[in-house]
């Protein structure tokens, strides 16, 4: 029996590196629910036991199960049925069934809707096992945010009429954001583009006794044949920004129709849907107009996380067949592994993914600090006046932590899923380029990561933000300020002058404007990455942890069979940092040269648009 949990001995080392303990405190808010609830810890332990066991099981599922059929649902797709309703691969259906039943489509909701009431740390390993497994089925499993986002925002009623069928895995959810006329752009929607009927501006709307309707097309909706909607529609037409942007819960009925299913390169299994809302009934989320500056911007950094994770569990699977085969595969009287520009190859693979699995980790425990002391300050704020002080203080620092490294994990995670997924087919040639191996299929779908959510353009956008404001080298100090082993002292050297060359280039960008920070955001952002990352190897080859790992049968290392995880993190970490300082260091000459070329030389440079 396979276990996508079990033998990845990197999770297995975070999940014991972190501070859960601390984690699972805040999120079972001291522990207060375990008389109240039979599935509450007592204890910070029983709470680590309780993920363990969780996800230990998902891993199981997700290989035997999921993995096993992915490659049909891949082929098989979804079908648009006349009525306007969806039937899901069948794969895919069985999935759901098997996760409700299991009761994982709950995991970080509360108790007493029948969730599990997790961190998002441990959901974002979670929904890297199952996108190891199918990425397809992630962004139905990954949808988990639209219950959270009812439970944050919307009022008591709502809550229970919803929340126990969504823990329960009865219900599925999408978030219908996007217009054929407002993609990334979200301030431009109106509801929708036209109505297909009557070819005038579709809208919300109440009826004379403050019922709400919608009526519309919206566009490129991730699992839009889901039974419920969080569907952005404007409620002030006299308001054309963002403020005039309400959300609304839509359940699926005859009111709403799948007009066609979008035919994509890949993710197959998950349905793309374009929606017609014919005069759908319509229950307000929480207050109008705070639709998008608060309740969907709190929606989208989950599904970000939740796409870094994707990208997580997608570049695992496509490295796993680039390494197996290189290992089998021989050429030249030797198998390929041997080849240096090959070995290179996987070794890259590898440490990208793992300093991907470090900072989305980080990114989702800062997440976990951010909502817990948000939660603490409105239900049971500290009486003491300097305990009170701390704490918004804490709240403060985590929020503006996690606006900046949320875009920086989906941007990093899902390029580098590329980068991985394209290498793997690389590493098998002619036949990586054949459906006879899944890499084609990885590659496919790690194609649209960079994509929806945000591009990869709009995360560094948000990311450079917080780089430039003072965030990164705040956090860059603090991590400096920990204590790491006497052996990688000269690692931290590199990364101390690392960020000073990071702040002369912040200084250059501030002198020079924001377009300029838009224009050189991403070699900024780049090094920003680069730095955090390297301080989360030097601290995960401090460990405490005793952990042995095994190498490879050809290693040269002196045991030949084991490692320990301690001393492997510290080669990761010096390769790693090593390897990086040249790059921050021409990244810094780039973002200091002032070449402005791209804004006065632009329509020379690119010619002129070419009439068909």
């Amino acid at each position: 029996m396979g276990n996508f949990y079990r033998d990845n001995n990197d999770i297995q080392f975070l999940f014991r590196h972190i501070d859960l303990g601390k984690l699972a405190k805040i999120s079972e808010e001291n522990f207060r629910f375990a008389g109240e609830f039979e599935s509450a810890p007592a204890n910070a332990d029983e709470a680590i036991q309780n993920y363990d066991m969780v996800l230990d099981s998902l891993g199981q599922l997700s290989a035997d199960f999921i993995a096993t059929r992915a490659e049909d649902v891949d082929r098989q797709g979804n079908i648009l049925n006349e009525d306007g309703s969806v039937t899901r691969a069948k794969g895919i259906a069985d999935a759901i069934e098997k996760l409700g039943k299991a009761e994982f489509m709950g995991f970080t909701l509360p108790h007493r809707f029948g969730g599990l009431n997790f961190p998002n740390l441990v959901y974002s390993i979670a929904i890297e096992i199952v996108s190891r497994a199918d990425a397809a089925l992630m962004n139905i499993f990954g949808l988990q945010g639209i219950a959270e986002t009812i439970n944050a925002f919307a009022d008591e009623q709502i809550k229970q009429q919803y929340l126990p069928d969504f823990a329960a895995g009865k219900v599925t959810g999408a978030m219908v954001l996007t217009e054929p006329d407002a993609g990334s752009d979200l301030q431009a929607i109106k509801v929708s583009g036209h109505d297909q009927e009557e070819e005038k501006p579709a809208r919300v709307y109440q009826d004379a006794e403050g019922n709400w309707f919608v009526r519309g097309v919206k566009r490129f909706i991730t699992n839009g044949c889901g039974e419920i909607l969080l569907v952005l529609a404007r409620s002030e037409p006299e308001i054309s920004d963002g403020r005039g942007l309400s959300l609304y819960l839509v359940e699926r009925g005859p009111w709403v129709k799948v007009r066609r299913l979008e035919d994509k390169l890949g993710i197959h299994g998950s349905p793309t849907c374009e929606l017609f809302f014919n005069d759908a009934p319509a229950k307000l989320i929480g207050e109008r107009q705070r639709g998008l500056i608060t309740y969907v911007m709190s929606l989208m950094n989950g599904a970000r996380i939740g796409i870094a994770g994707q990208s997580l569990g997608i570049a695992e699977a496509a490295f796993r067949v680039a390494r197996d085969y290189a290992s089998t595969r021989k050429q030249f009287g030797v198998t390929i592994e041997k080849l240096p520009a090959v070995r290179d190859m996987l070794i890259d693979m590898k440490i990208a993914i793992e300093a991907g699995r470090a900072l989305l980790y980080e990114t989702s425990r800062v997440v976990d600090m951010h909502i817990g002391g948000e939660k603490q300050l409105e239900t049971n704020p500290p009486e003491d006046k300097a305990l009170l002080k701390q704490l918004k203080n804490n709240s403060r620092k985590y929020k503006r932590l996690a606006a900046m490294l949320t875009p920086m994990s989906k941007y990093y995670c899902s390029e580098m899923c590329n980068r991985v997924a394209y290498d793997s087919i690389q590493v098998l040639g002619g036949s990586g380029y054949m459906r006879d191996y899944a890499c084609e299929r990885y590659a496919r779908d790690a194609r649209i990561t960079t994509i929806y959510e945000g591009t990869s353009q709009l995360q560094v956008v948000a990311a450079v933000r917080g780089v430039c404001s003072g965030t990164a080298e705040k956090y860059l100090t603090e991590l400096a300020e920990q204590d790491y082993d006497e052996n990688i002292q000269d690692l931290l050297e590199i990364l101390a002058d690392g960020t000073k060359k990071m702040n002369e280039a912040i200084a250059f960008i501030k002198g020079n404007g924001n377009e300029y920070m838009d224009l050189y955001g991403r070699p900024l952002v780049d090094i920003a990455i680069d730095l955090i990352n390297g301080y989360l190897f030097c601290s995960q080859a401090s460990t405490k942890v005793d952990m042995q790992v095994p190498l490879a049968e050809n290693s040269q290392a002196d045991n030949g069979k084991t490692i320990t995880i301690k001393q492997r993190k510290a080669m990761i970490a010096r390769r790693f940092v090593t390897k990086n300082a040249p790059e921050i260091a021409a990244l810094t000459e780039l973002v200091c040269t002032g070449d402005k070329s791209t804004f006065n030389e632009y329509e020379t440079l690119v010619g002129p648009v070419l009439a068909e």
